[in-house]
């Protein structure tokens, strides 16, 4: 699973059938800073996330398929949660084990 922010909504007139009742984000993995940026994917949304929100994305196909409870839906990203706020803590130094 990822952290990701809402960058925008796609409208399609036609879209599979898996995807009916199902918006389509586009999401932005966040990153530590120094890291590159990953690039922006497509995601369905399970947990009804809008522009901007803050979101645990699942990008396991099985894991997805599960969610929908469609067996062959050709879906490998989809929005799992909503984060209200995200922490970052370093780790203790010193402690390998």
């Amino acid at each position: 699973m990822i952290i990701a922010k809402v960058i925008g909504t796609v409208v399609s007139t036609i879209k599979h059938p898996a995807y009916h009742s199902y918006k389509l984000q586009v999401v932005q993995p966040l990153n530590l800073p120094g890291e590159l940026p990953e690039e922006t994917f497509l995601a369905l949304d399970s947990a009804h996330a809008g522009v901007g929100d803050t979101v645990l994305v699942m990008r396991e196909g099985n894991g997805a398929r599960q969610v929908t409870q469609i067996k062959d839906a050709p879906i490998i990203s989809m929005i799992v949660g909503i984060l209200d706020s995200v922490e970052i803590t370093e780790q203790a130094k010193g402690n390998s084990r």
